[in-house]
C-alpha cells in the first residue's frame, strides 16, 4: 500500500474513532529541528566537545555525570533546556488537535520526549504523560526528598566547551546540585511521582473510551517504551516512522515518512 492509500485508510479510521491516543518519540521533534541522537555519531555531531571527551549519550545522560562534573552535565542539559525553550512546536501538533477535536473523548498524549512541546502546542497538560519526565522540572540530585519543582533557572552555556556558565541550580532543601526530573540511563534516583500521576490519568481515560485510535509518531526501537504502549492498547494503530514503520501483518498501518509529512497526508483526506 502506497503512502496515499495509507493516508486514506488512516483518515477513515480517524472518522470512526471516539478518542485519539497520540504516542510520540524523539522523531516527533525532528520536524521542529530538534536532534534525535541516532547513535554516537549523531550525538557527537550535535555536541562536538563531548566527542573530544569521548563521552557518549549514555555517559552524559546519567546521574553519575552530575557527581563527576556538574557544570559539564548541566552544559549538556542546559543547552537542551534553552533549545527546547526557543524552538516552537511544529505544525503537526495542531493537525493532531484538529483530528481529535470532533472525537467525543478527545486526545491523550503519551511521549518519551522531555521537551514539553505538546503542552506548549496547546494540549491539555492533564492529558499528557511524559514517561521519561520533563526537562522543565527539577529535583535534588541526591535526592534528599520527593520534591519536584519547575525549572525557572536562567541558562547560559559555553557551547564550545559544553559547560554551564550561569549558576548551578540548587536543591532548596539541602543545597545539593539540582538535576532535571528526567529518567536517565542507570538511574535509580529519578523521582517518578509526577509521571506516575500522569499515567494514572491516562488509565482512567482509557477506561472511559470505546474506540480509541493510536497514532504513533517517531518512536524508535532502541528504547521501545512508546511503541509497546501503543501496541498494548489493542486498538487500531497508525505508525508514522521514516526508519522503522514495520508492523505485524494486520496490526495497523505503517507509514514510512516523517511525522509532519504523514500528518499532512492524513489531514488532506479528512
Amino acid at each position: 500500500m502506497n503512502l496515499d492509500a495509507q493516508a486514506a485508510q488512516a483518515a477513515a479510521w480517524i472518522a470512526d474513532a471516539d478518542a485519539l491516543l497520540i504516542t510520540a518519540g524523539a522523531g516527533m521533534g525532528t520536524d521542529s529541528g530538534l536532534p534525535t541522537f541516532r547513535g554516537d555519531e549523531g550525538f557527537w555531531n550535535a555536541y562536538p566537545p563531548l566527542r573530544q571527551a569521548r563521552l557518549s549519550f549514555t555517559d552524559i545522560a546519567n546521574p553519575q555525570a552530575f557527581r563527576d562534573d556538574a557544570q559539564l552535565a548541566w552544559g549538556f542539559y542546559g543547552h537542551r533546556l534553552a533549545m527546547y525553550r526557543r524552538t516552537p512546536p511544529h505544525a503537526g501538533h495542531a493537525l493532531l488537535q484538529r483530528m481529535a477535536e470532533k472525537m467525543p473523548n478527545g486526545a491523550f498524549v503519551f511521549t518519551s520526549n522531555v521537551d514539553g512541546h505538546f503542552g506548549r502546542a496547546g494540549f491539555d497538560e492533564e492529558r499528557v504523560v511524559e514517561c521519561h519526565g520533563s526537562i522543565h522540572f527539577l529535583q535534588c540530585s541526591r535526592p534528599c526528598a520527593e520534591d519536584i519543582w519547575p525549572a525557572k533557572m536562567d541558562v547560559e552555556v559555553d557551547e564550545s566547551r559544553c559547560r554551564l556558565l550561569s549558576p548551578l541550580p540548587r536543591c532548596p532543601r539541602c543545597d545539593a546540585v539540582a538535576r532535571p526530573n528526567i529518567l536517565m540511563f542507570g538511574d535509580g534516583e529519578w523521582l517518578g511521582r509526577r509521571t506516575a500521576a500522569q499515567s494514572a490519568r491516562l488509565q482512567q481515560w482509557l477506561r472511559r473510551v470505546g474506540r480509541p485510535l493510536v497514532i504513533e509518531l517517531g518512536a524508535g526501537t532502541a528504547v521501545p517504551t512508546v511503541r509497546r504502549l501503543g501496541e498494548a492498547i489493542g486498538s487500531r494503530l497508525i505508525r508514522i516512522n521514516p526508519f522503522d514503520p514495520q508492523l505485524d501483518a494486520g496490526a495497523g498501518i505503517g507509514m514510512a515518512c516523517g511525522a509532519l509529512q504523514g500528518l499532512h497526508a492524513i489531514a488532506a483526506r479528512l
